[in-house]
Parts: structure tokens; C-alpha cells; sequence
């Protein structure tokens, strides 16, 4: 680890390349290997085709494996142990991979769509990053598998790779250092369970859509202690405005060695490259809430330029899982990840709409950012009894370090355009005003220590943290730099009790920091932490064999230390305050063998208390639905004439938003119509077995919406009706 951290920091340019040079090839060289080997197991399994089969008991849901259905029992999310959902203290949400398929995801940010607490797509139909509002703070972290991914809305993860994506909800820092108030959103890789699977599927749809994915798994031919799983997709897409498209190969090879019970070590690798990634729109009020003299700006206009307009993005990442038990109840865990995430960007923004109702001004903009990332997370966790009462104890260390080069700049000399008869004529830009052009190494050292206490019915939780955090920004173009150095003390208690019947109430109080990057005033202290806490109480109904898991939860949540400032040529003051206060309610359910469902709905009331702007304090952020609500189900027949069918139905609702931070204007309520329509052709021909079809659609009648709007100048036009066909065999 010293001599990754050495080469780390030198922050040489040589490094980043060669860094991302080993990685393509690494994840390369590892699908082609595990490709063979699949083919090789395949082979093998056609020359013992004698053999009588062999049937592998399951042993239960792991808290971070495959789940079947949409409810999830267990989750190390929230305590980086294997508990069941019913004794964590904190609100959790865990959407599965079945619930991604049937609801036919396309990325992270879709498959919130139908978690409380969460405004998933906050942008519309902006498909290049999964930004979402987390119990009304932006934008949530994401971690995948434990550890911290990209930064900000830096880095994407196609959800097809993905097993499950968990929501802990609420400040997180006593476990994952420093996070953003309103929780974080954790992706659980796919990885090999041991078992043999096989599944291939092909997709087409509107927007010219055609995909094509696999995931296979299987132990190594000749072993029993070491398993494999390939996963990969390709896919092209048109975007919602005309003249531009999508198209992504992403491929996750993994391989796990498990020689007993007690050791397990499994490496895997990502790789993902995007030539044309996506496009990132806003409009203005004028043209998507209220209509222009010539009506509404239609959804597929586009207001770059496709001559000019640039989206790439290419990531790749390799790392590790290791974990031994001893025989005393010791468990030491290692986790640790290298990622690379190289980005390039150029298009025209929305200026504004003249008073002619047509023309719209523009600026051109565009630049690069490449992250090179590197996290480990080192853990001991012991169980142990003291009398009446029984430990799990889990303490560690992890640390972060990454560099982040970013330059750019803008052209405001290229043409206006007129949105009722749009001309696509820029050839070039001249990115040379307003440049920045900079390099972060940021890096983050923290000390966890968590106990969690059983006696008898009554769990508690008692967690604390220390951190360290350095940011140092080189200004390539001034040839200055600007250091920030800070610490901070967070913690977490809670209490769980089990009435009975599987009733759960639990209460809890957690905190949570996040450096500020802005320098202060010429003269002033540095600039302190932003910090939170939050305050919940909740109840948890989920009885010992039935298929449902209900929850309910209330909350008071203060973010403290926001910087506010009275112009934007003002100084920067640390006086701002933020309260959100909520109440969530969500419904997971098989009610049947043929019967899923599930339910749930967000109150999010959320004030400035404290600010340098005299006229935002008392007021709600813009872009927050105060109410929102969402219900899905889907029903199979197994039997009669209609043997084979399956059939989904989703309602969302996204409640009025303030459009701006002095609540001058609202984005009216909108009610979204989801549905799937599905057939096992099995039921059908026992040849067919294994073969299905699946014909999704999103937003049904067509709904013309505005999702949000930050100012009268950025508003975000939802996504319009999209269907799609997968047609899968799985063997």
C-alpha cells in the first residue's frame, strides 16, 4: 500500500496513463480468460453428460449476494456486518436485481425511481450521470461494494452489472468518513456465488435501441474452490433530443477462491467505455412550464450542436475482497480498489429565450476530467459475550486517495438559434475563455470502532469515528496551490426492540461531516467542515416466513456550516443552516408465489434556517417535492389459459417542487405510468423452456413534464414514453 500511495501522490501524468493502460488490458485479458474457461466448463459438462446431477442446497440470503424477488432480509450497508434488516437502527432501502429486470432499468438513477426519500431523476431525461437528491440533499455518494466510487456525479455503473443497489439513509460518516447529510447509495457488484448460471438477452426498443448482455458463472473446470462470473453489455441508444446518441460496452470479470469455510478472496475488475456517453440538458421555465407566443420548446429539440457537440467516457477499475474466520470468532476483512475514470465534454448551453419567443442565445463550453482513485478498507470483527449480553464488534481503518484533473472553458461567441426552425451549423469552438485548468489530490484517513449489542429482544448500537482529511488544489494555470487540512468526530447510537410478531421499533441519532473545499476571505480561519445530524425514529414490520417487509420512519435532519453568500461577487460566509424534516413509508412484498408488490411514500419538508441571503432564510430549496409516491405490481399466472404471462403495472408520483431559492414559482405535480408485459415460453412448449420475452414501458401516455427547475433559467424537461423488447434465454 506505501508504494501505491507514493506513486499515488506524485500526481505524474505518465503514472495516470500507464495506470489506465494495465487496467484496459487487466480486465481484457481477464475476460478472455474466463471466457475460455467458461467454454471449457461448457465442454466438459458435454462429455459427462452421464453424470448424474448434482443438487447444491442453498444456504440463505448473504447480506450482499443474490436476492429472490423484490424483498431483501439482510444488508451490510448499514453496519458493514451481516444483519438482518429488522435490527439496523437506520432506514435502509435495498432494490434487487429482479425488481431492475421486471422494471426494465436502463441506469442507477431509474432503478430508485420507486424508493422513498430518494428524487431519482431530479434532471429528466439527462442520462449522463445518476445525480439524485437523498432525503433532499444532493447529490448522494455512491459506493460500490463498500467503497467509495468516482466523485460527485463523476462515474456510472451500468445496473445490469449490478446484484442490488442499497439506500442507507441519513448522515453515514462513523462507518464511510465523509458523506454527504442525507445518506449514500451503495452498488453491489455481481459477483460468483459458487453456483452455475447462465443467462444471454437481446434488447431493442424506441430510440433506435439495440442491446445485447450477458452473465455467466460457474466454478473453474477441475476446482472446487475457485468460481468465476463474466458479466458484460453492449448498447446504443438515441437520446431524447434529435442528432445524438448513447453507446456503452461494459464487461465485469470476477473470479472468487474460497479453499473452506473460513477464507474467501475474490478479485474482480470493471471495465467500461462510452464513445458517445450521453447528453447533459436544462432548459429554461419559458418554453417548458408555461408555453412560449409559439407553444411549447418540443422535448426532442437540442440546443448544442451535433458538429461540435463531444460525450466520452472510459472507466476501468480492478480490485479485491478478502476475508479469514478464525476459529475464536475473529473476522478480518480487506477491501480495497484502483479506478480510473477518464471524461471528456464539449457542447452548447442554453443562454436565454429573447423576447421574441424563438431565438435562444448560447455558450459553448467543454473540457476534460479524468479521476484516477485508489480506496482500501481494513476491518477485524469479533463476536463475544459478556454476561447476558452478546457482541459484534467491528473496528478498522480505511483510506482514500485520489487525483482529479480538470480543465476548462467556454466560447461565448458562437450563434444564437431558433428553436421553431433550429440550424445546426457550428463547426468548431474556441474554448479559450474563462479556462481552468487544475489538479485535487485529495486523501482521507479514518479510525471506526462499532459495537452492537444483543440482549435478548433489545439490539442496540453504539458507533465512533475519527478523521483526517487533506485536499491540496494546484492551479495550472497561476501556478498556485491552496491546501485544506481538516478532522472530524463522528458517531452513531441506536436501539432496536422486537416486540413480536415481527414488530421492530427502533430509534437512532447519527452525524455526519464533509470538508469545504472554498477558500475563505483573504485574513479569515479556514473554513470548517460542513456537518449534520439527524435525528430517527422508526417501525419495522417483517414476520418469520411471510414475504413482506413494511417500514415506516420519521426524521429531523439539520445540515450545519453551508456556505451562503449575500451576491456572487460577495465573500463566502459559513453561516448557513439547512433542517429537513420527513416522514417515509415503504411496502416490499411477495403476497404470492405469483403476486409481488411494492409501495411507498416520502413527506420531505425542507427549510434554510440560517443564511447570508436574507431572502432564502425560512424558504425550501428549489427542486425538492414536498410529496411523493409510487406503487408497483406484478402478477404471474402459472396456470389456465393464460399459463406463462406475466404483467407489471407502476404509478409514480412527483409532487410540486419550488422552482427557485426564493420561492418565487412552482414545477406543478405530475402522475407517471409505468408497465411491463412479460411471457415464459416454457408454459408454452417444454423446448422453449428457459426462453422468455419482456416488453417494458416507461412513462405510458407520453406525459410532457418538467421534473425541476433550479432557476427560472434551469429547468430539466422529463423523459417521454420509451418501450423496449428483451427477448432472454437462460440455461
Amino acid at each position: 500500500m506505501a508504494d501505491i500511495t507514493e506513486l499515488l501522490t506524485k500526481g505524474d501524468v505518465r503514472w495516470v496513463r500507464y495506470a489506465r493502460r494495465v487496467f484496459m488490458r487487466a480486465a481484457l485479458m481477464t475476460t478472455v480468460c474466463l471466457a475460455a474457461a467458461g467454454g471449457a466448463r461448457a465442454q466438459s459438462a458435454d462429455d459427462a453428460a452421464t453424470l448424474e446431477p448434482i443438487v447444491v442446497e442453498g444456504t440463505g440470503e448473504a447480506a450482499d449476494g443474490p436476492v429472490k424477488g423484490y424483498v431483501a432480509k439482510r444488508s451490510k450497508t448499514a453496519t458493514k456486518t451481516d444483519v438482518p434488516l429488522e435490527k439496523t437502527p437506520q432506514s435502509v432501502s435495498v432494490v434487487t436485481a429482479d425488481q431492475m429486470a421486471d422494471q426494465g432499468v436502463k441506469s442507477v438513477a431509474e432503478a430508485l425511481r420507486y424508493t422513498p426519500g430518494l428524487f431519482a431523476e431530479y434532471r429528466g431525461a439527462s442520462n449522463l450521470h445518476d445525480e439524485t437528491f437523498l432525503r433532499g440533499y444532493y447529490y448522494a455518494p455512491r459506493f460500490l461494494d463498500g467503497l467509495l466510487f468516482g466523485s460527485n456525479s463523476l462515474g456510472q455503473v451500468d445496473p445490469y452489472l449490478l446484484e442490488r443497489v442499497e439506500v442507507l439513509k441519513g448522515p453515514s460518516s462513523v462507518l464511510y468518513g465523509e458523506a454527504r447529510p442525507g445518506g449514500l447509495i451503495n452498488l453491489a457488484s455481481k459477483r460468483p456465488t459458487g453456483e452455475t448460471a447462465r443467462e444471454v438477452q437481446a434488447t431493442v426498443g424506441t430510440d433506435n435501441r439495440v442491446e445485447a448482455a450477458f452473465d455467466l458463472m460457474d466454478k473453474l473446470p477441475g476446482s472446487d474452490a475457485v468460481s468465476y462470473r463474466l458479466v458484460g453489455k453492449a448498447a446504443r441508444a438515441d437520446t431524447m433530443e434529435a442528432g445524438l446518441d448513447t453507446q456503452r460496452i461494459a464487461v465485469a470479470p470476477s473470479v472468487m477462491w474460497q479453499p473452506d469455510d473460513q477464507t474467501k478472496v475474490t478479485v474482480h475488475a470493471f471495465y467500461q467505455n462510452e464513445p458517445e456517453a450521453g447528453f447533459r440538458n436544462f432548459r429554461e421555465a419559458k418554453g417548458s412550464l408555461t408555453p412560449t407566443a409559439y407553444g411549447y420548446i418540443p422535448r426532442d429539440f437540442l440546443i448544442s450542436d451535433p458538429n461540435v457537440q463531444k460525450s466520452e467516457r472510459e472507466q476501468a477499475s480492478i480490485g479485491y475482497q478478502a476475508e479469514h474466520r478464525f476459529d475464536n470468532g475473529v473476522t478480518l476483512r480487506q477491501n480495497a480498489r484502483l479506478t480510473d475514470i477518464d471524461t471528456a465534454y464539449q457542447t452548447l448551453t442554453w443562454g436565454a429565450l429573447q423576447a421574441d419567443g424563438k431565438t435562444i442565445t448560447r455558450t459553448g463550453s467543454g473540457g476534460t476530467e479524468d479521476m484516477l482513485q485508489f480506496v482500501i478498507d481494513n476491518s477485524a470483527e469479533a463476536k463475544l459475550s459478556t454476561g447476558p449480553l452478546d457482541h459484534t464488534l467491528i473496528g478498522g481503518f480505511d483510506y482514500r486517495y485520489s487525483i482529479v484533473d480538470y480543465a476548462w472553458g467556454y466560447d461565448y461567441t458562437v450563434p444564437s438559434i431558433d428553436w421553431t426552425n433550429p440550424v445546426y451549423n457550428v463547426t468548431s469552438l474556441n474554448l479559450s475563455s474563462g479556462r481552468t485548468d487544475t489538479q485535487t489530490k485529495a486523501s482521507q484517513v479514518g479510525l471506526y470502532l462499532q459495537d452492537q449489542i444483543e440482549i435478548g429482544r433489545l439490539n442496540l448500537l453504539f458507533g465512533g469515528r475519527q478523521d483526517w482529511a487533506t485536499t491540496d488544489i494546484d492551479n495550472n494555470l497561476t501556478g498556485t496551490a491552496t491546501s485544506f487540512d481538516s478532522s472530524a468526530t463522528t458517531g452513531r447510537a441506536g436501539a432496536v426492540y422486537d416486540i413480536g410478531w415481527g414488530l421492530s421499533p427502533y430509534v437512532s441519532v447519527a452525524t455526519s461531516f464533509e470538508p469545504v473545499l472554498t477558500a475563505a476571505p483573504s485574513g479569515s480561519d479556514p473554513f470548517e467542515p460542513s456537518t449534520a445530524i439527524q435525528y430517527e425514529a422508526g417501525l419495522r414490520f417483517a414476520p418469520e416466513g411471510y414475504g413482506f417487509n413494511l417500514s415506516a420512519a420519521i426524521y429531523e435532519l439539520t445540515q450545519q456550516n453551508v456556505l451562503y453568500r449575500e451576491t456572487s461577487s460577495s465573500p463566502w460566509q459559513q453561516t448557513g443552516e439547512i433542517r429537513t424534516r420527513g416522514v417515509e413509508l415503504e411496502a416490499r412484498a411477495e403476497i404470492t408465489d405469483n403476486l409481488s408488490l411494492l409501495a411507498a411514500y416520502s413527506y420531505t419538508d425542507q427549510e434554510v434556517t440560517e443564511a447570508a441571503q436574507a431572502n432564502i432564510v425560512g424558504k425550501t430549496p428549489a427542486r425538492i417535492p414536498l410529496n411523493q409516491a409510487s406503487i408497483w405490481g406484478k402478477y404471474e399466472f402459472d396456470d389456465g389459459p393464460f399459463a406463462g404471462l406475466g404483467l407489471g403495472l407502476g404509478l409514480r408520483y412527483i409532487g410540486e417542487s419550488w422552482g427557485d431559492a426564493t420561492n418565487t414559482f412552482k414545477v406543478p405535480d405530475t402522475l407517471l405510468l409505468d408497465a411491463s408485459l412479460s411471457y415464459d415460453f416454457g408454459a408454452l412448449d417444454r423446448d422453449f423452456e428457459n426462453v422468455s420475452l419482456q416488453v417494458n414501458a416507461t412513462n405510458l401516455t407520453d406525459e410532457f413534464y418538467t421534473a425541476s427547475c433550479a432557476s427560472a433559467y434551469a429547468c430539466f424537461v422529463g423523459a417521454g414514453r420509451t418501450v423496449t423488447a428483451t427477448l432472454k434465454y437462460k440455461w
